[in-house]
């Protein structure tokens, strides 16, 4: 262990413990996944159907982040502990690429044209979402 913490944001001058920001994660990333049960359970789908409520979740977190990133890096805002609660707690918790990945492959075996779309659809959507988070909270946000 180094003497001195290693920084929790290299943005941000003043690095918070190591207890504190496994603390902010794990209440974040608890957040996050209740946020994406619910969603699921709202929008449900067969299991050799497409997969809406990962699609939605991962778009909508995308999106999210994206703002949170021009936030705490460009607008040099937020609590030091803000970027690991929201970022890698709550929506790190709340996005599934591992979920996207595993009913896609399934999707594989048997319909590879709808396998097809949910893998371009979630990563050109995601791509998308994060650049119009991106540009949202550089036109609208606080200056």
């Amino acid at each position: 262990m180094p003497d001195h913490p290693l920084p929790v944001d290299p943005d941000q001058p003043i690095s918070p413990s190591t207890a504190s920001v496994l603390t902010v994660i794990a209440v974040g990333g608890a957040i996050g996944a209740l946020a994406r049960a619910g969603v699921a359970e709202a929008l449900p789908h067969p299991r050799d159907g497409f997969d809406v409520a990962t699609l939605v979740t991962n778009v909508v977190g995308s999106l999210l982040l994206g703002m949170l990133m021009v936030y705490v890096v460009e607008h040099e805002r937020g609590h030091p502990l803000l970027r690991p609660f929201v970022g890698v707690g709550v929506l790190g918790g709340f996005t599934t690429f591992s979920t996207y990945t595993v009913h896609t492959r399934g999707l594989l075996g048997h319909d590879l044209p709808l396998a097809l779309v949910e893998i371009v659809a979630g990563v050109v959507l995601c791509l998308v979402a994060v650049a119009a988070g991106v540009a949202l909270m550089r036109r609208w946000g606080p200056r």
